[in-house]
């Protein structure tokens, strides 16, 4: 199977009241651990690569990762995604270089020009195949060359969603409904609740319209123990309680965005063999175990979470 757009992924999701998991990857453990879960799930995914990634890893690398992973695992449907492309110029690479999904976002701009930058991109997708997500509202957070205070954050507004859809043609649209990019998203002692009134008033203004949730990772605790007991310092790493996700895939919520919980069980995995052996220096020793637990988060993620388990 070759690569594709999500367009038959969300329209099934939509309908059967899953979310496909968009995992983001920068190496070939973490392109590995994604898609052997996948694969044993038989889960339609999402491979999402950030300017950040690209950076680091290299666009061909990434692009040939995820050639081999479709390789080894033939059965089911994988879209590769630019994650938060910055400008058109961007996305026009990754459009021109393989990618069969591409995010705009223009949230950091007013109304009208976000929906100008949009547009740009969706015309010049569509007319090579390639499908365009857009962004209303803005995420608190940190994430790559994505950062915004909470102070400049924003919930996403319902009477505007309509308007932007239809001027822009945008194929689906990320929402700000209290999720955050990063481990650190709320405050210790509260009570984190995702603004479903808004995802719900968005649902009657576009229905059957896939939406799409950032900064959707749960910050598991078991990671983040692992971590601290083997030298580091994550404190007060918080993330997004996983019943309001089911809840959210349940909804219109078509693509859940997952990055940070990757980026816990791999270094947990790392920090876990090299604190209990100071003497190993071979990569696929601590590799392999960050992998196998990048693996089960994703195969967790597909079962409980996201209940896109024998979709594909």
């Amino acid at each position: 199977m070759a690569l594709v757009t999500t367009t038959e992924m969300f329209k099934k999701a939509y309908e059967g009241g899953y979310a496909i998991g968009a995992f983001n990857v920068n190496n070939m453990e973490i392109v590995q651990a994604i898609t052997e879960a996948a694969g044993e799930l038989n889960s339609p995914i999402i491979l999402q690569v950030s300017a950040g990634a690209r950076k680091y890893a290299n666009h061909t690398y990434l692009v040939k990762l995820v050639e081999a992973a479709i390789q080894e695992n033939p059965n089911i449907p994988i879209a590769l995604h630019l994650d938060h492309g910055a400008d058109f110029e961007i996305c026009k690479s990754c459009i021109d270089g393989g990618f069969t999904s591409v995010m705009i976002d223009g949230s950091r701009f007013p109304f009208n020009e976000n929906i100008e930058v949009t547009k740009k991109v969706v015309e010049y997708a569509h007319a090579h195949g390639v499908v365009v997500e857009a962004e209303l509202g803005k995420l608190a957070g940190i994430e790559d060359d994505v950062k915004v205070s909470a102070e400049d954050s924003s919930y996403t507004q319902p009477d505007e969603v309509e308007e932007f859809v239809s001027k822009t043609g945008v194929d689906s649209l990320a929402i700000a409904i209290g999720t955050s990019h990063g481990a650190y998203k709320f405050k210790p002692g509260t009570n984190p609740q995702l603004r479903f009134d808004i995802l719900h008033e968005i649902e009657k203004r576009i229905p059957n319209f896939p939406i799409v949730l950032h900064g959707a990772s749960s910050v598991p605790q078991e990671y983040v123990k692992i971590i601290n007991e083997n030298g580091g310092k994550l404190k007060d790493a918080i993330g997004v309680p996983e019943d309001q996700l089911r809840e959210a895939a349940r909804s219109a919520v078509c693509k859940i965005n997952i990055d940070s919980d990757l980026r816990l069980g791999l270094t947990a995995g790392v920090r876990q063999v090299l604190f209990a052996d100071p003497s190993i220096f071979d990569p696929r020793d601590y590799l392999k175990v960050g992998r196998a637990n990048v693996k089960a988060v994703v195969a967790h993620k597909i079962k409980d979470v996201l209940g896109s388990e024998g979709k594909a």
